[in-house]
């Protein structure tokens, strides 16, 4: 029996399950496999993932995304490449960072941490994911497009749809329909309204997006419902499934937690350590734009390639006692960790770097300061066992915890 066939499949039970122990065997003995069922070359080791993010496109392109992201986003600014890419970057990407960010957003992002929190502060339990984690995130980028928050369950179904077709590995195809008709839905609902903020902008980022000009292009109304479907998908599940995971492990961890508890400055390591260590994006695709040889031997060009995230941030040469879980680590650079040059893999890195990276790291920093605030002593639910689901994206399902309520 060859290497490759001793490497478990990510398609398989045991994987989903718990897929640490098949990414080492995989960076140990198979770092490239060609998987049949997905017709895609899969590599796991940090060097392979890094050079493959990193590069400028002259070996691995986005092409792939043509068929796994369009059908359901329509075309959007990670399928661009060169100048048309830097433009539209520079169209979107202001007001995820600097003093737009801080003036206009940070305050949006505070006063939904608190109406979510006010709906449990004064019970002493919840369930973290289901009362928070998976609302924050879509509820502060519904408040910043000036959408309805009432509608928030409209998108919750729509961005699970779509992070369900980007993951169906097997090629299930009711999942594959029910995302391409996602694309529809958010299309007829989100077109009339660019369209009346095009004429009554106000102070809200879907009305900068229609205003938005780079050298002397706009964005299209197609261009910013596509780049909005891609907000709440990118932004909704990844910080969704952060906010859980940082939980999760701070609870496993309770030294840390009281550490975090304690220094509110650690927020940031403790978000960092957890976007290496449980990442919510656990594979990235790209397609080769030539023969490129990596680790294990050559990807011909043309090929998809599956990135796994997942595995390249534990691989032991790029970082030491990888399958532990530790904020204090020396070999993760948390001042980095939200920019182009993280060490960690879980924003992807170069020109497709997660232009969002910054406002994921407000609402955690923002999110868990008033949850410690309002559960000063959380601990998880007795008899609680916190598991991770998901293949493509992968977080915890539940984190049941008790709290005394703050008089």
């Amino acid at each position: 029996m060859s290497a490759v066939d001793e490497a478990p499949d990510i398609l398989s039970p045991e994987f989903a399950a718990d897929p640490y122990p098949a990414y080492r065997v995989m960076r140990e003995s198979t770092p490239l496999i060609w998987h049949e069922a997905t017709r895609s070359w899969i590599v796991s080791r940090y060097e392979d993932v890094e050079r493959v993010f990193k590069d400028k496109e002259s070996q691995f392109t986005t092409d792939n995304y043509d068929w796994q992201i369009e059908p359901v986003h329509g075309k959007t600014i990670l399928q661009l490449s060169g100048r048309e890419h830097s433009v539209r970057r520079a169209l979107v990407a202001p007001a995820f960072r600097g003093r737009e960010l801080q003036e206009t957003f940070v305050p949006v992002i505070e006063r939904n941490a608190r109406e979510l929190i006010d709906t449990f502060r004064e019970t002493g339990e919840v369930d973290l994911v289901d009362a928070f984690a998976t609302r924050f995130p879509v509820n502060v980028i519904a408040d910043m497009l000036g959408l309805d928050k009432g509608d928030h369950t409209k998108f919750h179904g729509w961005y699970t749809a779509v992070i369900a077709f980007l993951g169906n590995l097997a090629g299930d195809p009711e999942v594959a329909a029910a995302g391409e008709r996602t694309r529809i839905e958010f299309a007829e609902y989100m077109l009339p309204v660019i369209q009346e903020r095009r004429e009554n902008p106000g102070d809200d980022l879907l009305s900068s997006l229609c205003a938005a000009e780079v050298d002397g292009v706009r964005m299209s109304d197609e261009d910013i419902k596509a780049f909005c479907s891609l907000l709440l998908a990118a932004g909704g599940e990844t910080t969704d499934k952060a906010i859980a995971a940082l939980f999760a492990n701070l609870l496993a961890h309770p030294e840390q937690l009281a550490a975090v508890q304690k220094d509110r400055t650690l927020i940031d390591r403790a978000f960092a350590e957890t976007l290496r260590y449980t990442p919510p994006v656990h594979m990235i695709m790209r397609q080769t734009a030539v023969d490129v040889t990596v680790s294990g031997g050559t990807i011909p060009a043309g090929a998809t390639v599956t990135c796994l995230i997942g595995a390249a941030n534990r691989d032991e040469q790029r970082y030491a006692n990888a399958d532990t879980f530790d904020i204090f680590r020396a070999d993760l650079n948390a001042t980095n960790a939200f920019s182009a040059a993280a060490d960690h893999l879980a924003f992807a890195l170069g020109r497709h770097f997660c232009v969002g990276a910054l406002l994921a790291r407000a609402e955690v920093q923002i999110g868990v300061n008033q949850l410690l605030d309002a559960m000063p002593d959380v601990r998880l639910k007795d008899g609680a066992r916190v598991g991770e689901h998901g293949v493509f994206t992968r977080g915890p399902d539940s984190v049941p915890v008790v709290f005394t309520p703050v008089r």
